[in-house]
């Protein structure tokens, strides 16, 4: 073969791996958006059971030193994320913001209690663990009751559920659409080469050793695409986190770690099956097969 058309063939192979890392790469990055999601689901559902207050009311011949005592007790439970002590006067200025300046009027005193207002720990929140709690704060003689949504909480929960539902099946389809797209990729970018394969075939060259050189390629090729992917979903994560702060409160960044694992096993492992799936067709074609 000449060197100017061996220098082409050369250059159609570089330049046809380049494509296929970019395009492996771009479908990496769903990939790796979906493993974000998925390793943060936890984090999400939590962050939205904790932003739940349950009010605890307390006696109106509650002192402000006694409330906050007890707000300190309350503290000390495991099931208490955190708290808010809310006096008497801070209470009667809320209420005063919502029904106007002059409700206390037909009033003798502020009829508006000092509360604590605390959010629970994600795993409490549930309609079952929730009356538990209930029932131990509703014990000290300093509570006059303890308020929450029932119906809030078997909502919220209710719609996480359906929601971990729905998300569950997007990564699913996400996965299969994955494959799917990388295998075409591959196949395409391995059955370029398929009268090479043939020719090692006609000289006696076994399966295995027909196969090792396209895996070690494929191996290669997943890796630089993951970490393609990595640096595409890094610049993504920076830019959003520029714009949207409180986002990363939600998500645990300490995961990422986890998600960069998948991209790359994702990568290698479906590409390396592509790969083996599509050398092991052609080898079993003749050579008249190979024209279609």
């Amino acid at each position: 073969m000449p060197k100017g058309e061996n220098r082409s063939v050369r250059r159609r192979i570089v330049n046809a791996y380049i494509s296929s890392v970019i395009s492996i790469s771009l479908v990496l990055l769903l990939v790796g958006v979906a493993a974000l999601l998925l390793v943060n689901a936890r984090s999400v559902s939590d962050y939205f059971k904790e932003n739940m207050q349950v009010s605890v009311l307390l006696k109106p011949d509650v002192s402000d030193d006694e409330a906050l005592a007890f707000m300190s007790r309350l503290e000390g439970m495991d099931f208490i994320r955190s708290s808010e002590f809310i006096s008497k006067e801070q209470g009667a200025a809320e209420m005063s913001e919502l029904l106007g300046e002059d409700f206390l009027s037909v009033f003798d005193g502020s009829p508006i209690p000092a509360s604590i207002d605390v959010t629970l720990n994600a795993d409490y929140v549930s309609a079952d663990s929730l009356e538990v709690v209930r029932g131990r704060i509703a014990r000290s003689p300093l509570v006059d009751e303890v308020i929450y949504q029932k119906s809030l909480v078997e909502a919220l929960n209710a719609n996480l559920s359906k929601i971990s539902s729905v998300l569950a099946v997007f990564i699913a389809l996400l996965l299969f659409i994955s494959f799917v797209l990388i295998n075409n990729t591959v196949r395409l970018s391995v059955f370029d080469r398929r009268f090479t394969i043939h020719t090692m075939k006609m000289v006696g060259a076994t399966r295995s050793f027909i196969r090792a050189p396209f895996l070690v390629q494929s191996l290669f090729q997943g890796i630089f695409s993951a970490i393609l992917a990595i640096i595409m979903l890094l610049v993504i994560l920076f830019v959003i986190r520029s714009e949207f702060v409180q986002l990363f409160g939600i998500f645990r960044l300490d995961l990422l770690l986890a998600v960069m694992g998948i991209v790359i096993v994702s990568g290698v492992a479906i590409c390396m099956i592509s790969t083996a799936l599509v050398v092991n067709k052609l080898i079993s074609l003749n050579k008249n097969e190979l024209y279609y």
